[in-house]
């Protein structure tokens, strides 16, 4: 393969991956949430967190996931069980603090690190505990990747989907952070706790729920 096709066939993934983290699920309700409650450099360590769960989707899909599960179907349905019952465990958990005050920043460098890492932690959890995004991958890669890659093109893939999937995530950030939306939140917190909490819940409790009428 030329570096020409070996572009357009990175660009033509990447451009799949964008349209799929672009639709709202899970991982931008807390993205969303985690910048307009709590600061920008939240909602960057949220974005970062996504990002690296995508490369980790994209490594599973390169090791070859999608076949994996068609010989062990019955994996993807523990994924899915388990996936489920953890999205549906935080949506209960920001339903259930909806009604407590915001707590204000708290100063320090090595606490602002460990808040940080937290967040970090937590998106990185979320955007990899949803198993309906890995067959995402695994189908995006097994329709647009060729056979016979070169190891350039192989290795530029998971740098190509942190860039993506960071970008479009730091925009979400960007964008909940600012003041308007911050004021907003902060006058009607435990309405939009509730709505957050309880969609997060209902995606998870779907998950669970397709993965037991299997």
């Amino acid at each position: 393969m030329t570096a020409l096709q070996i572009l357009l066939v990175i660009s033509s993934i990447m451009g799949a991956i964008l349209m799929g983290a672009i639709i709202p699920g899970p991982s931008f309700l807390h993205v969303a949430r985690t910048s307009i409650a709590g600061s920008r450099m939240n909602g960057v360590a949220a974005a970062l967190g996504m990002g690296f769960g995508g490369v980790t989707f994209a490594a599973l899909a390169l090791a070859g996931l999608q076949v994996v599960i068609q010989q062990v179907p019955t994996l993807y349905i523990v994924l899915k069980g388990v996936g489920g019952l953890y999205l549906a465990w935080i949506g209960w958990n920001i339903w259930r603090s909806a009604a407590m005050p915001l707590a204000a920043n708290e100063g320090g460098t090595a606490r602002g690190r460990a808040s940080f890492l937290r967040v970090f932690g937590l998106s990185y959890l979320i955007q990899t505990s949803n198993p309906k995004a890995a067959i995402v991958y695994a189908g995006v890669f097994a329709a647009l990747m060729p056979a016979h890659m070169p190891l350039a093109g192989v290795l530029l893939v998971p740098v190509g989907v942190f860039t993506v999937e960071t970008l479009w995530y730091l925009v979400v950030a960007l964008v909940f952070s600012s003041h308007r939306p911050r004021a907003a939140y902060l006058h009607a917190k435990g309405v939009i706790d509730r709505l957050a909490g309880g969609l997060m819940a209902v995606l998870g409790l779907r998950l669970v729920y397709e993965a037991v009428r299997r």
